[in-house]
């Protein structure tokens, strides 16, 4: 059985950063692509960034790139998403998801098998 469990997601002010992590049970971690999604209430799935197994291979939405940054832990299973300069723009539950990198494509929630529950993130202004 795959779990996959997001921490890190609270109440910071603007300007202000956080660390998200996502761990990851039942599946050869190495083997999959991880990215991170975010979703306001009423708005579609907004993905974020992804990096590949290996982690040789980082990829950001315009709307963070060069704000956060994704990195993973292969001996502990772990995948992390920095978020520095935060806005109320940013408040939203952050998922993590597991998959494939498809470069042509590579936020289609169609390549990602398992996805967390996940994390609150709200930003004060």
């Amino acid at each position: 059985q795959v779990q996959m469990v997001e921490s890190g997601g609270d109440l910071v002010q603007s300007g202000g950063s956080l660390r998200l992590s996502c761990t990851v049970t039942g599946i050869v971690f190495a083997n999959y692509a991880m990215g991170w999604f975010r979703q306001v209430p009423g708005k579609e799935r907004e993905g974020l960034s992804l990096i590949t197994g290996s982690g040789s291979i980082t990829y950001y939405a315009d709307s963070v790139k060069g704000r956060f940054t994704i990195s993973r832990n292969n001996d502990r299973d772990t995948v992390y998403l920095r978020l520095d300069r935060l806005s109320p723009e940013d408040t939203a539950i952050y998922y993590c998801a597991a998959g494939i990198y498809n470069y042509q494509d590579p936020f289609n929630r169609v390549n990602f098998a398992y996805w967390g529950q996940g994390t609150q993130v709200t930003v004060s202004a």
